[in-house]
């Protein structure tokens, strides 16, 4: 998971996460990460729309953007 958390810093690519909260909720977000370290996530969230930090052991799943299908 870190070359691909790399990549979307590098790149500036938005990704799709599922996270379970410290109360025990689930949530799907889009994110732009902007730093990553050994247990968190520092992330600008378009959900809430500023920067959050999520604890890795948390995330779910965590995914590039759903790409529109090509039309020929």
């Amino acid at each position: 998971m870190e070359g691909f958390l790399l990549r979307a810093i590098e790149e500036k690519i938005p990704l799709e996460m599922i996270y379970l909260s410290s109360d025990q909720q689930i949530s799907q977000r889009k994110l732009i990460i902007k730093e990553v370290n050994g247990e968190y996530i520092r992330a600008y969230c378009l959900l809430r729309k500023q920067m959050r930090t999520f604890r890795r052991e948390s995330i779910l799943s965590l995914l590039p953007p759903k790409q529109k299908p090509y039309l020929h």
